[in-house]
């Protein structure tokens, strides 16, 4: 099996080799939560190794400095932290990091309060002697120093120059065929950087206020036949800032230097214009049958003089830009003090410090650089948007947030638009006033928080204080932030099991009840704390509601049962919601006597809505937040609220009325998730159907109570036993905030729009959680309603306010700041592909719901279309209208895109190709393979179901259709067509 990037190998010994299948789509299925596809051969003498990606060091794509290095016009924070220190501002990242250091692990901070308890002031700060405060205000830098004459302008050093084409090895014919013959080289070699005169090289690099011509991604593209040899080194694009002839002129070549090729009018070719060489060719539309059921246009509507094909060397790999980030990026200090600075993507291990913006890990935008009007905005239609994290899981070795107490009076904030105190604040009139860094308000500084400022005129306490140093930090609530002035009770998890026949037949009842007791010792507990405060509660149905009394004082559990489900009532209040550690040994006792309770049932009927009531019920008669556990087996079709019938219709998929089969029935279901959030409480639903379930309705109370649906068809302990008991276990275990309110305020000039993600909203601007965990994100889009200042930057901030575990009402702020630019190439260099298909993503999944697929799939096309034409027409050097340009920071866009709109998609599934079972041996290789599953499962908020397959077997067929860059069996684009297809929609913008 050679798909993709698989391979075989020779050698004279028998052992085990991995490798990756079809490395441009599956490290981005690994990445996004897709499946995850090994190969496990067996080494053979008479193998001979063969693999279409190995021209790693030959010819490619040349691309300008990756966005980790200092860029013109993004080199510095421009407004709002002064002076850059000489070491973490320019350059590559790995430089010593500058402010605070990681605290030991497991050590517990203490309060704000406590000055010891904040890192020393770094020995030189990161704020700059021209700034009056750590405030969004507009300050100039010196221009930056090239760090050695040996190094290219960018910090990077020189690369070697490409070799030939000629001396690729043959793509194997397998690919050759697929592809319509079609040469698969290949991708990913390091960019060759044009080396500056001696004089040039050691002399300090200037700050450009006007950037080169933007990044881009120019893709190559051959005649019907390739040329055996080439007399010249292939043509480069290069920086615009580079050594290079002036525009319309040429110079004698140096020795060893490839100059740039002449593009039309005879401007030299930019990063953004195609690298045609002597072949100019056009590019190739779709194959036969390339859009059968996905996109318009195919052959006949792209008929036309004989086209030439696209170059697979030339297409983006998602493998390639992972693994370089990983290399350029990996392992490195990110320093959070430059505003607008693009992070590391979310596949590359780094460490964050926070020195003023909040990590990537709470939030990260579609681009770095807003566009400073509507009208640039409407022209290229970027998304604005941010995806917030706020409870996202902080690494051992990065300090934890720290907790700030303002006292009594609650945490301080702008009078005007209720901003809290942040690093963007100004303090002013010798610290008696501050201007807020939102709407330009000026503030009284309460009493007992003034402090003076020190001849720079920032606070004396400024490194004493987390809420004006850092991006991320949390405040301690007053009863004023409570519910009817009360401080809250600690959250209860309720545990719901579905008793009906299938449920007991497959051995699930059992595996449920075997496993919580074990599970409930590791229930979330506060830092430093011992036990868990959350209490439990039982609950089995049927048709009718079983209660269980599991009072500590009792010597056996007690049943009490509810068979009136249309007026849903809690039977006990006492005994129903305990203390798990102290009534263990009755609630152990329940769970051994559950399955053989109901062993003999043949009710095969459920309810489900009564269920959810119920668990409502008993939270609000306990007065506290919590959690409900919902294992649940089918359809419910007993005789009650929330009845519902089989409305599974094959017919009206690909109509206009398919969008009806994602749409939830309302009426009862929409006044549970009313009552549900309104409670604080969570619905985390696990389905085992082995038919047809309404999981548009039934998912319906879950996807708006920030809970999860976890589906596991036709269940089998021994198959999806360890996947269901893995995703149980990571469910009950992880950080979680309950009954939580989120407002997102945004600097002057634009504002929070639209919010996507599992949550409720009774209001334009509250965004209402149940509950809040480490999975949880939420995306929000921001438009104009004014000029964005280029020198103050946009700044935003999210104040998530929630209840911990242990009953504290509490505030967690995210900030960050981002630049402003009037060019469209700032926009589009600082573009973030995972925050896109984020965007995306979850935009489509709502638009499903009112519109059919393919009107939504023509969206997506039609909007990424205009992006790169706006690139095209905007940023790019002139080029042939023949040539598909990418901005490098997009360049694997279009494939994700692709691969959104694909039929092929599968989330549940880690698949080993391989001629014999995976058993678990004492030898290094199966180690490896063993970690290498474990750590795929580990990356995911849920578990991957582990399938063998064998090569040449049945099965290998389910394999095959989970290849994306390849035609999908449904009707789905590959990568190649999908491209020919963007791009004739782009010359027709264009033209």
């Amino acid at each position: 099996m050679r798909r993709g990037g698989g391979s075989m190998y020779a050698t004279p010994a028998l052992g085990w080799s991995l490798t990756w299948h079809s490395r441009h789509a599956i490290q981005h299925q690994q990445r996004k939560g897709r499946i995850v596809c090994l190969q496990v051969t067996l080494f053979c003498p008479r193998l001979e190794r063969k693999t279409y990606n190995s021209r790693m060091s030959q010819q490619g794509y040349v691309a300008a400095p990756p966005y980790s290095q200092a860029q013109a016009g993004m080199g510095g924070y421009s407004a709002g932290f002064g002076n850059p220190p000489p070491q973490s501002h320019y350059g590559a990242y790995g430089s010593p990091p500058q402010g605070y250091s990681a605290p030991p692990t497991g050590v517990l901070k203490p309060p704000a309060s406590s000055p010891s308890g904040m890192p020393p002031p770094p020995v030189s700060s990161q704020y700059g002697a021209n700034i009056q405060q750590n405030g969004a205000h507009p300050h100039s830098f010196p221009p930056p120093v090239a760090s050695a004459p040996s190094m290219s302008p960018y910090g990077q050093p020189p690369q070697s120059a490409f070799h030939s084409m000629a001396q690729a090895p043959p793509p194997t014919q397998q690919l050759t065929n697929q592809m319509s013959a079609m040469n698969i080289g290949g991708y990913g070699q390091r960019p060759m950087q044009v080396p500056q005169s001696p004089s040039s090289s050691a002399a300090p690099q200037q700050y450009q206020t006007s950037p080169p011509l933007a990044m881009g991604h120019p893709l190559l593209f051959l005649p019907g036949q390739q040329p055996s040899s080439l007399g010249s080194p292939p043509p480069m694009a290069t920086m615009g800032s580079m050594a290079a002839p002036p525009m319309g002129m040429s110079g004698p070549p140096r020795p060893g230097v490839h100059q740039p090729p002449l593009g039309p009018q005879g401007y030299p070719q930019q990063p953004g214009s195609p690298i045609s060489g002597p072949y100019g060719a056009q590019m190739a539309g779709p194959q036969s049958g390339a859009f059968p059921g996905g996109f318009p246009g195919g052959p006949a509507q792209m008929a036309g003089p004989p086209q030439k094909k696209l170059d697979p060397d030339s297409i983006p790999s998602t493998t390639q830009v992972i693994e370089d980030d990983q290399a350029k990026r990996g392992g490195q200090v990110y320093v959070t003090n430059i505003r607008g600075q693009v992070p590391p993507l979310v596949t590359t291990d780094f460490t964050v410090q926070d020195q003023g913006n909040a990590s990537p890990r709470f939030m990260r935008c579609t681009t770095y650089s807003f566009p400073s009007t509507a009208d640039l905005a409407k022209q290229c239609k970027v998304p604005l948007a941010a995806i917030i994290k706020p409870f996202a899981t902080v690494p051992k070795n990065e300090t934890p947030l720290y907790i700030v107490n303002h006292g009594e009076t609650g945490p301080i904030r702008c009078n005007r638009c209720k901003a809290y105190m942040c690093p963007y604040m100004q303090f002013i009139d010798g610290g008696r006033r501050y201007q807020c860094g939102f709407c330009s308000c000026v503030n009284e500084v309460p009493v007992q928080y003034f402090q003076h400022l020190d001849h720079m005129g920032r606070r004396m306490d400024l490194y004493e204080r987390p809420e004006l140093s850092l991006g991320s930090y949390e405040f301690i609530a007053t009863l004023d932030y409570c519910k009817n002035n009360k401080p809250p009770n600690p959250p209860a998890y309720i545990f719901m099991i579905d008793v009906s026949y299938n449920n007991i037949k497959s051995g699930l009842v059992k595996l449920i009840c075997e496993e919580l007791k074990t599970l409930l010792d590791r229930l979330p507990k506060e830092e430093g704390a011992e036990t868990s405060p959350i209490k439990v509660g039982f609950v089995t149905y049927n048709k009718i509601l079983h209660f269980y009394n599991v009072k500590s004082a009792l010597a056996q559990p007690q049943m009490m049962v509810v068979s009136d489900v249309a007026e849903m009532f809690v039977p006990l209040l006492d005994g129903f919601l305990v203390n798990f550690q102290e009534s263990r040994a009755v609630v152990n006792n329940l769970l051994d006597q559950i399955p053989d309770m109901f062993a003999d049932t043949n009710e095969s009927e459920t309810v489900f809505a009564p269920v959810i009531q119920a668990g409502v019920e008993a939270l609000k008669a306990a007065e506290c937040s919590g959690k409900l556990f919902i294992f649940h087996s089918s359809i419910p079709t007993a005789e009650a609220p929330g009845k519902l019938k089989n409305r599974d219709d094959r017919k009206l998929v690909g109509t206009e009325k398919e969008k009806t089969l994602f749409q939830p029935q309302r009426g009862v279901y929409e006044q549970l998730t009313k009552d549900c959030v309104a409670q604080g409480c969570c619905v985390d639903l696990f389905l085992f159907p082995n038919q047809f379930v309404d999981i548009a309705t039934m998912g319906d109370v879950p996807s708006h109570t920030s809970g999860s649906i976890y589906k596991y068809s036709n269940f089998q302990v021994e198959v999806n036993g360890p996947q269901f008991v893995s995703d149980l276990r990571r469910d009950v275990e992880k950080s979680i905030g309950f009954d939580a309110i989120m407002r997102v305020r945004t600097g002057t000039g634009f504002r929070a729009t639209d919010f996507f993600g599992a949550i409720y909203m009774n209001n334009t601007t509250d965004v209402e959680m149940a509950a809040v965990d480490c999975d949880k994100a939420v995306t929000v889009e921001f438009k104009h309603d004014d000029t964005l200042s280029e020198e103050s930057g946009a700044v935003m901030q999210c104040a998530l306010l929630y209840t911990t575990i242990g009953g504290q009402r509490r505030l967690r702020i995210h900030n960050l700041s981002l630049n402003c630019s009037s060019q469209l190439s700032e926009l589009y260099k600082s573009c973030e592909t995972d925050a896109l298909i984020n965007f995306f993503a979850k935009s489509a999944y709502r638009a499903m719901l009112t519109q059919p697929l393919k009107t939504v799939r023509e969206i997506l096309v039609n909007q990424m279309a205009h992006m790169l034409a706006c690139y095209r027409k905007s940023c790019a050097s002139p080029s042939a209208a023949s040539q598909l340009i990418l901005p490098d920071a997009m360049k694997v866009f279009p494939v994700y895109m692709n691969h959104k709109n694909n039929c092929s998609d599968n989330s549940s599934v880690i698949i080993v190709f391989q001629q014999m079972s995976l058993p678990v041996l004492d030898n290094a290789h199966s180690r490896k393979i063993h970690s290498i599953i474990s750590s795929i499962s580990q990356q995911r908020a849920t578990s991957m179901k582990l399938l063998i397959v064998k090569q040449k077997d049945q099965s290998e067929m389910l394999f095959r259709q989970h290849l994306v860059e390849d035609k999908g069996l449904h009707g789905g684009a590959s990568y190649m067509d999908f491209l020919c297809y963007v791009h004739r929609e782009i010359r027709q913008l264009l033209t």
